[in-house]
């Protein structure tokens, strides 16, 4: 019988002619190291926020072990997002498949491996801002004093005698081991001189901040942009900008970690793209229950452990009156970006649309909270939100520490807050 006549008989029979060759072994060169270079390559750099680097061979098998744990517990990446809400650009996270490759070449050796085999990846600071018309730094050094955690605003004048429309943002760490996030709040020309007042209070350079840009609860001063570790410049929908005024003011928010570094003195800046005109205007608007912001309206009382604030509304009726004249009522809006705020005793947080016809899309959702990870998260496909649409934000906290004192709102570091942000169009 020839050979083709038994394999054919063996393939009848359900048996293979030849065995399946084993699974090759992943290796550090062919496998581990595309992943750790996209993934974690922006934070644990040489000089980085991350205390451990994490950019050779050596470096990542001495780590092996603590990196299984946290990928294997999704501490890190860090990627706050739950995974079942929406999908967003440049995501973080690891896949399922991703986390139990890092875990067999952890538990089968860590081979090394060829080098040849290694795959050219892009690094994650690589994709710039498509030019740079503006840069912004802080007016002085700074040389952070609070351990371990340093908040601190800068105001910042902007130059420009005309309207501009900010479309592309990208924070630059002066000192990249110290500076953990960067918020960018834009400060209009009426309230430019009360910011200028608090900066002039502190006689060290810039003033305390944490929640916010200290400017109070009621405020007008929204984010005009978001940088953290390893995040991505910011680069708006073409043909949408964020207008600024002349005379208008940044509060550039920094969190200084001292966690792991030593204090030394920072000038952090941001680069910005410009446009003299857009096609549409773009708003990174603050969503938040207006009650909340009067004494008693958000209570979190001591020793609650499990306290829950929610509140749903369609804007779209009043959007003239949301975004102070720059929307048109009744017209649709089209939801590009979203983000979340608390402080540290938040412990989850959901952004939803709540459709007319009863369905409900999940836009964001953070169902471990922690304050040292904000971030804007940019979907990967925009929503649209007609009239008679609702969008649901809730936030639970716990306070149950002890020694807890009933919360309210507020901008200080024993205070809370619940708000999500959109970058929308009309």
């Amino acid at each position: 019988m020839s050979a083709t006549v038994i394999a054919a008989v063996m393939a009848a029979c359900g048996e293979s002619a030849e065995p399946t060759p084993p699974p090759v072994p992943p290796t550090y060169h062919r496998d581990i190291a595309p992943l750790v270079q996209e993934k974690c390559g922006g934070c644990h750099i040489e000089g980085g926020i991350a205390p451990q680097p994490l950019q050779t061979y050596d470096q990542v098998f001495m780590m092996r072990k603590a990196i299984q744990a946290a990928v294997k517990q999704r501490i890190m990446p860090p990627w706050m997002p739950a995974q079942n809400c929406s999908e967003y650009d440049h995501d973080r996270s690891l896949s399922d498949e991703q986390i139990k490759l890092i875990s067999d070449w952890t538990d089968q050796g860590g081979t090394e491996g060829n080098p040849a085999d290694a795959a050219a990846v892009k690094p994650p600071t690589a994709q710039g801002l498509p030019r740079v018309d503006l840069e912004l730094a802080m007016p002085t050094e700074y040389s952070p004093d609070q351990s371990p955690d340093d908040y601190r605003c800068f105001l910042l004048d902007w130059p420009e005698t005309e309207m501009s429309f900010v479309t592309g943002f990208h924070g630059n760490p002066g000192r990249p081991s110290l500076v953990h996030h960067i918020i960018a709040f834009l400060i209009s020309p009426e309230e430019a001189a009360a910011y200028e007042a608090l900066d002039a209070t502190d006689p060290k350079p810039g003033y305390p901040c944490f929640g916010g840009p200290g400017g109070g609860r009621q405020s007008q001063a929204g984010w005009l942009g978001v940088s953290g570790p390893g995040s991505m410049p910011t680069v708006l929908p073409q043909g949408t900008g964020i207008p600024v005024r002349p005379g208008s003011k940044i509060a550039l928010q920094i969190h200084y970690s001292l966690s792991s570094a030593v204090a030394v003195p920072d000038r952090t800046s941001i680069s910005l793209t410009l446009e003299r005109s857009v096609q549409k205007i773009a708003i990174m608007q603050p969503w938040l229950n207006p009650a909340w912001l009067n004494d008693g309206g958000m209570l979190i009382p001591a020793g609650q452990k499990n306290v829950r604030h929610a509140f749903s509304f369609d804007v779209v009726p009043v959007l003239s009156q949301w975004t102070y004249g720059a929307f048109r009522d009744n017209m649709p809006v089209t939801l590009y970006s979203s983000g979340l705020h608390m402080h540290t005793r938040g412990t989850s947080a959901k952004l939803q649309i709540e459709r007319q016809t009863g369905a409900t899309e999940c836009m964001l959702n953070i169902p471990r909270w922690d304050f040292h990870w904000q971030s804007i998260y940019n979907l990967a496909e925009p929503k649209v939100v007609k009239p008679g649409d609702r969008i649901s934000l809730e936030c639970t906290f716990d306070n149950s520490e002890p020694n807890a004192k009933d919360l309210g709102w507020g901008e200080g570091t024993n205070d809370e807050m619940c708000f999500g942000t959109f970058l929308m169009t009309q």
